[in-house]
């Protein structure tokens, strides 16, 4: 199938989700005390059943175009040890980029490297509403409501963002194995540097392979940075989390620093 052709000829945004799809919102560990809040905006590849395949071959479905390779094993063991509360997206970035401002050309993308993504070709503005309404909202109005409660209640708040990134990029190689992505926030990411930095083996990204920015992105800077919250992004080399061996180690990995920056930050009465 190519063009959402269903939403733009007949104008009913009311179709995008149907009784055979899973809601967009996965939760694990909710209600959580620990002060650490994890996000998952790229978990899932899941298309609506009312946009086909969205034009694009079923091997390029697999991509990190379409999501994160990796991180949702790497995101849920991770949830499991720290007793964490991790909230996911379960749909394709293709269908709508939930770590991007709604209406930004890569909200909603017509080429996502050199792949072209047919099926959000002219798009009418219902149609992309329909994709921010049931798919973004849901996401971001859930994790805006966890926050709100956990504030309410007194709960510390550390927001961590999950990602992964592909070892070669137009070209060229990547030599991270993870990087901290972060812009305002002073109090986290130096910790989670200099212990990631104190281990042997790792090569470690300061705002690479990306950093982080209002204009491209949305889950630190909104429910991070505009509520002053400890936060910093996480980037995971899909290479090294493509099996669930490797997802679990980095889990484990990843439990036990952010188990020794508690201990630090409750120290330092950052907590």
């Amino acid at each position: 199938m190519g063009r959402d052709m269903t939403l733009d000829s007949a104008g009913d945004t009311s179709l995008l989700l149907g009784r055979e799809d899973v809601p967009p919102v996965l939760e694990k560990t909710a209600g959580s005390r620990s002060p650490f809040l994890l996000t998952c905006d790229h978990y899932g590849r899941l298309i609506p059943r009312a946009l086909g395949d969205l034009g694009v071959p079923a091997s390029e479905l697999t991509r990190h175009i379409a999501w994160d390779i990796g991180i949702a094993g790497v995101a849920e063991a991770l949830s499991k040890q720290l007793d964490a509360h991790l909230i996911a997206q379960r749909y394709s970035r293709l269908v709508i980029d939930c770590n991007r401002p709604p209406g930004a050309a890569s909200s909603i993308p017509r080429i996502s490297e050199a792949t072209a993504v047919t099926g959000n070709e002219e798009l009418t503005r219902a149609a992309a509403e329909a994709r921010r309404r049931q798919l973004f909202d849901p996401y971001h109005g859930r994790i805006q409501e966890v926050i709100e409660r956990r504030l309410r209640d007194g709960v510390p708040t550390v927001l961590l963002a999950l990602h992964s990134f592909t070892p070669v990029y137009d070209g060229v190689i990547r030599p991270w194995h993870i990087g901290t992505l972060y812009h305002r926030d002073t109090r986290l990411p130096p910790l989670l540097l200099k212990l990631l930095r104190a281990e042997a083996d790792l090569v470690v990204g300061d705002n690479e392979p990306y950093a982080v920015s209002d204009g491209t992105d949305y889950t630190i800077p909104v429910h991070g940075e505009a509520r002053g919250l400890m936060n910093s992004g996480i980037e995971i080399r899909q290479d090294l989390i493509a099996d669930p061996a490797g997802q679990q180690q980095w889990a484990d990995r990843l439990a036990r620093i952010f188990a020794e920056i508690e201990t630090m930050m409750r120290a330092q009465r950052l907590l």
